[in-house]
Formats: C-alpha cells, structure tokens, sequence
C-alpha cells in the first residue's frame, strides 16, 4: 500500500492581531497536515479561529509564528516573488459571503478571470474568454452569464461563480471557508455535491472550514476541532463521531439537530466547561491518544477519556 502523501503541513502556527491594548493571540501553536486528495475538514464556533488559519494558508493574514509548509516549502513569511506566484495558482479559497466577495462594479467574466490577469495566466483574449466559459460550465452556469453583473444572481449562483473564479485558475488545493452558511438550506446541499464532484473529477485537496458537524461529516475524510484558537482532536470522520474524546467535541457532537422528531425531544446537549481541566500540575500536550486519534490533553485525561474504549476491545 503505498504511503499518502501530504501536501500541506502547519508546524506550531501562531497569528496575533494588534488592538488597542497589545496583541490578541487568534490561533495559538497550532498542528496539522493535510493529506493530498483528501477533504479535511476544520470545525468550530465562531471566533475559535478557523477563518484566521484558512486566511494565514492563502497569504492574506500574517503569520506571527511557526511554519505553513506547502509541498515542502515554506509558503508563510517573507518569500520568493515566484514561489509568492506559485501559491497564488496553486492554492485558492472559496469566501463564506457571497455577496461581499464579489466586486459589484465588475461583470462576471472579470471577476472570474481576475486572477488570471495577476498571474499572466493566458496568451490572448480568446483564451482567456475560453478559460472563462469551461470554468463557468464546470460549476453549471452558463457562458452568457460572463456578460453579467454580480447583483443580477441569486446566493447560490453567486457562490457558484466563486467557485468558478478558484478553479479557473487549476489550482491542486481549494480552501473553502464555510460555503454554504450564507446558503438558503435547499441550495446548500447543491454546492456540497458540487464541491465534492469537483474535487473527485479534478483530484483537488479540499480544505473545508465550518462549524456544522452534520455538514462536516458528509464531506470530509478527516476533522480537526479547534477552540479559541487551539486544535482540541484530530482524527478521521468516522473515527471523531464514534469516538470523541475531548469534552469540547463531544459538546458540539451533542448540539446536533436529530431528524427523528421522538429522538430529538430526547436529546440532550452537553455544555462544555473550560474548568473541567486541571491543569494546574500536568499541563495538555498534543498526543496521540488512539491510532490516529489525536487529542490535546494531560495523561491522566488521555486515560480517562479512552478507557472506555479500550477496555471495550478486551
């Protein structure tokens, strides 16, 4: 069987944004790769961090430490103009809005090109309109919408467009930064299905930030769940709704809706408390905790929280 390659790795990565008093510290010392070809996924509440690291992969925020390395190189910080243009082609993301993403002023087949033009990424205007239209039918629009402007689509086409203006630019990782929750609910399960059909068709690495488990279990082949600015666990889907460890995850596990309407009645949602850890003497560190299963915790946690597991295989 032969060994899966990874093609982006974040070692120790921090970023802080200034106020008015110092520093606020959004992503604290964080640890992942992704494998390529895989969908991983990101998942958290809002202001946990997860838009910062999308944000920090793609070069729009800053990186106060540690390294994002991207097929081996080290993309964040000061770079090479070339490898700066490299990234460009290579990494694109999807934007959670949009209605804000797109310019209003410029017409369709700009704002999908645009990228393009930055890279010097076509010969001659036929090509260039040729590009536009293959990207617009990848997404299921029509080549006449390029005439178009903005305001003249719905959410769902609009977000559709988004993604045409990624893909036209043939890149091998899309950061797709919660898609679909500006979605009405009857288009978001058509951008899923495109999102998975395009990453399937063209072999694309998919990163895919949200804070909707529900969601993140249809698509993604693994999890990382992150709370205010910290990676808690990490493991395949499967693995994560089977067996959740830390308390944060199995709180978000439990806010699940249930669709059978007895079930839910009976549900119960677990509220996470910080100062259920103690850590006044063993301090948390990043461990494998089962195989593959990875947690932020102390060791008398670490056993704690699998013992049931493993004295369920005895």
């Amino acid at each position: 069987m032969m060994a899966k390659e990874k093609i982006l790795e974040v070692r120790d990565l921090s970023v802080d944004f200034k106020v008015r008093k110092g520093y606020f510290r959004a992503v604290d010392k964080v640890n992942f790769f992704i494998y390529r070809g895989e969908t991983f996924g990101l998942v958290g509440e809002s202001g946990s961090g997860k838009t910062t690291i999308g944000r920090a992969i793609v070069r729009i925020n800053e990186t106060s430490e540690g390294d994002i390395l991207f097929e081996g190189k080290k993309i964040n910080g000061r770079i090479p103009p070339e490898l700066d243009r490299e990234v460009i082609h290579k990494i694109q993301m999807i934007f959670q809005d949009p209605m804000a993403s797109l310019n209003e002023r410029a017409k369709i087949d700009y704002i999908v090109s645009e990228g393009l033009y930055s890279i010097g990424g076509f010969k001659t205007e036929e090509e260039r309109k040729a590009k536009v239209e293959k990207a617009l039918l990848e997404v299921g629009l029509l080549p006449e919408f390029a005439s178009r402007f903005p305001h003249e689509f719905s959410g769902g086409q609009r977000q559709r467009i988004g993604i045409a203006r990624a893909l036209i630019m043939s890149p091998e990782m899309l950061v797709a930064d919660e898609p679909i929750s500006a979605l009405d609910v009857s288009i978001r399960a058509q951008v899923l299905n495109l999102l998975a059909q395009l990453q399937k068709t063209k072999g694309l690495t998919l990163m895919f930030i949200a804070h909707d488990l529900s969601v993140v279990r249809f698509i993604t082949d693994r999890i990382a769940v992150i709370h205010l600015g910290k990676i808690v666990e990490l493991g395949e889907t499967e693995e994560i709704f089977s067996r959740p460890l830390h308390p944060y995850t199995r709180a978000l596990l439990s806010a699940i809706p249930l669709p059978d309407p007895r079930r839910e009645r009976g549900r119960r949602a677990i509220v996470y408390d910080p100062l259920c850890h103690d850590y006044s003497r063993n301090k948390p560190r990043w461990v494998e905790a089962l195989p593959e299963h990875f947690v932020l915790a102390n060791e008398a946690e670490v056993e704690a929280w699998t013992k049931p597991f493993t004295s369920a295989r005895l």
